[in-house]
């Protein structure tokens, strides 16, 4: 019977991609070695523990020793007067840090993240004294501070060693701690059920990561492409191309009335802005229908919006949910060369950031973005300490088997912001990223279900100077002196990684951000300009309606010929009361309502579709009385945008437009091209659909 029964599950198995995709794989190819061998594997066969590896576990043991050898000989007031001393204490160490640290993770602490680091940095120190107790004098501390300060230094050696003995790539500690770690939290589904694992880049385009696969800058994702694994395909962005429009269409299926990321409704003379946690927050709730994404307990790890998750982590629109004690975190936690390997890498990003602005400007790069400020921290911020936390959430999802993942890691998307598209520096933090996603492959084969992995971005970037360094004013500048009467309000409002960080020091402080955000009452103001990448929208106070083009023209007649006139404006989206929505550009106009031009089209630099993204985004309640669009050069490849960010997205041109999706070979795809980012719900949810038939636990036991 037992037989009998394990035959049929493996038939089951086997043939289950099959039936949910019947057009899974181009005639004569077969199905990777690697994918066939996890997708044919029994739960019992999968759940194996990572298996420890005798002469690496020494090495590493060697490493850690050398590293804390060096540091005592450079931390005064420390000592350790032998090599084999310090192979002793490494060891007491070690084995404290196994006994203690998954203790102390376990337990539910509210700020879990600034309670968490300062408790494992504590902890660090006192099992440095602890050493010095246990070990007969094997190394000398003659303070807590001192042997804090040694903690640090061993870790920042470790990094170099390991990368030098190439230690850094074994993740066998770190999955069997988190492997117990679910076992333990009675949260573990086992399952012949697929699960499926959503990783976005924020910000990159395809022909980015097509070069950055050619000069080995993305090696494990063009790694999946060599074996024949995975595809890639296109897909083009609605109109506003940035994170909050784009992930509300894929986690939320709509993302209707959402015409920048940040904009004006006029009917309460307030802004909504994708960066804060009450406006996101209202946003999931217009949006949501129950056919998010991550429903039926799945996971968000650091996304704007959760697609109706059960589970999430450093999610804006849930924010109120991680105040709290967020067991989310314990992964990270329970390992306490975490904190201070993040603390060491946060300082080392700092660093890298300060080299490469000083770098930039000896050269005389351009364009050249602004890069002081808390920029060099968010960028710190961004690459270290939110990529490393979602990295642990999404291994820890997947050692716990639920369904269904979405993390979004945005590192390569802020340096590219301020570094530029294809920099060394921003191809680095791609690189890294491409590491961990490295790191979430090879865990599948512990994990509780098998998992597919797709690859997606939400959008590109396009490169250029900006409005202001082109002009040496701004669009709010430029259309104040343009009005007839009245002053103008400006705002920037496309950074989107700040409200990432701003996420993460809210629940480590508890600090409530929705009361810090910048006030967004607007009924006082004349007029409202906001900048969104290359997407600008000018608001008109004066009326709780959109103005058509006739009122403006009598209301301010020198503004829309001011703004036509141009040479960096691209286009303006308006309406008339006559003809309906228009594009105008400076020498002619697009009649969206009939398709009609005259003159010179506006719209003949953009793609194919862009008439239809501005004909839809002028059916939104709260779309601007002007919208702003900039030039682009397809020669130059170039646009301006209306913030101070030297790459940019939000608006329409160039490689802003491409992002792309990474898939498993054997999903299939609509014959159309994939238009929308509601079009891309219906895509990854089908493929979620099809491997999970409806249900998540199907076959479930926990």
């Amino acid at each position: 019977m037992k037989v009998a029964a394990a035959r049929a599950a493996r038939a089951e198995r086997v043939s289950i991609r099959s039936r949910a995709f019947p057009t899974e794989r181009r005639p004569g190819v077969p199905l990777p070695d690697h994918d066939d061998v996890l997708l044919s594997m029994t739960p019992e066969q999968r759940l194996v523990r990572p298996k420890i590896k005798p002469l690496r576990l020494v090495l590493s043991w060697l490493v850690a020793a050398a590293a804390l050898f060096v540091a005592a000989w450079i931390v005064p007031h420390v000592a350790i007067k032998t090599f084999l001393g310090a192979v002793v204490v490494s060891l007491v160490i070690a084995i404290l840090n196994a006994l203690i640290l998954p203790l102390v993770a376990a337990i539910r602490l509210p700020l879990t993240l600034v309670l968490g680091f300062l408790i494992v940095l504590i902890l660090d120190a006192l099992m440095l004294l602890a050493a010095s107790a246990l070990t007969d004098s094997a190394i000398e501390v003659d303070s807590f501070g001192w042997a804090l300060l040694t903690a640090l230094i061993a870790s920042a050696v470790t990094v170099v060693l390991d990368v030098l003995f190439g230690t850094n790539d074994d993740d066998t500690y770190t999955l069997r701690v988190i492997e117990r770690i679910a076992r333990r939290s009675g949260e573990r589904v086992e399952t012949d059920v697929p699960g499926i694992v959503f990783l976005e880049i924020d910000g990159l385009a395809l022909p980015v990561l097509q070069r950055a696969m050619r000069d080995g800058n993305a090696p494990n994702m063009a790694r999946w492409l060599a074996d024949d694994s995975h595809r890639m395909v296109e897909w083009e962005p609605d109109l506003s191309s940035q994170t909050g429009a784009s992930q509300a269409g894929i986690l939320l299926g709509s993302n209707e009335n959402i015409p920048a990321f940040r904009w004006v409704e006029k009917k309460t003379a307030t802004t909504m802005a994708c960066s804060a946690p009450a406006d996101c927050a209202e946003l999931e709730r217009r949006h949501s229908s129950g056919v998010g994404l991550l429903t039926d307990g799945g996971a968000s790890r650091g996304n704007l919006l959760s697609g109706e998750a059960e589970h999430v982590i450093l999610t804006v629109s849930r924010m109120e949910e991680e105040k709290g004690a967020n067991p989310g975190y314990r992964a990270f936690f329970s390992n306490g060369f975490n904190v201070t390997r993040v603390l060491v890498l946060f300082v080392w990003e700092l660093f890298l950031e300060w080299t490469a602005a000083l770098r930039a400007i000896r050269r005389d790069v351009r364009p050249r973005g602004h890069r002081g400020g808390i920029y060099p921290l968010m960028r710190a911020a961004m690459c270290v300490v939110v990529r490393d936390l979602i990295v642990y959430g999404v291994l820890s999802d997947m050692l716990k088997g639920r369904p269904a993942i979405y993390a979004t890691f945005s590192s390569y998307d802020e340096v590219a912001h301020h570094s530029g598209l294809e920099r060394a520096d921003t191809l680095e933090a791609l690189r890294k990223l491409d590491q961990q996603f490295g790191r979430i492959d090879r865990a599948r084969r512990y994990s509780p279900r098998p998992y597919e992995i797709v690859v997606l971005s939400d959008h590109g970037q396009t490169q250029g100077l900006t409005f202001k360094q082109r002009n040496g004013y701004g669009l709010d500048e430029l259309v104040e002196r343009s009005l007839a009467t009245g002053s103008v309000t400006g705002f920037a409002g496309g950074d989107e990684q700040s409200a990432m960080v701003g996420l993460a020091v809210s629940e480590a402080t508890g600090g409530d951000t929705s009361k810090k955000r910048p006030k967004n009452d607007v009924s006082d103001r004349q007029v409202v300009v906001l900048g969104s990448g290359n997407l600008g929208l000018i608001y008109l106070m004066d009326e709780r309606r959109r103005l058509t083009l006739e009122e403006i023209d009598e209301r301010h007649p020198a503004l829309i010929p001011a703004l036509r006139e141009h040479p960096h404006v691209g286009w303006l989206l308006v309406r008339s009361a006559k003809d309906g929505p228009v594009a105008l550009g400076g020498r002619g106009a697009r009649y969206l309502a009939d398709d009609r031009v005259e003159g010179d089209d506006p719209l003949a630099a953009f793609s194919p579709t862009a008439a239809d993204h501005l004909r839809r985004t002028d059916g939104f309640a709260d779309v601007a009385d002007i919208m702003v669009g900039s030039f682009y050069d397809p020669a130059l490849d170039e646009g301006c945008a209306f913030e101070e960010l030297i790459s940019f997205h939000g608006g329409l041109g160039g490689p802003q437009t491409r992002p792309f999706i990474l898939y498993p070979a054997s999903f299939p795809l609509p014959a159309k091209p994939v238009v929308g980012a509601a079009s891309v719900h219906g895509l990854l949810r089908g493929w979620r659909l099809g491997l999970q038939g409806g249900g998540r636990d199907a076959n479930a036991t926990s």
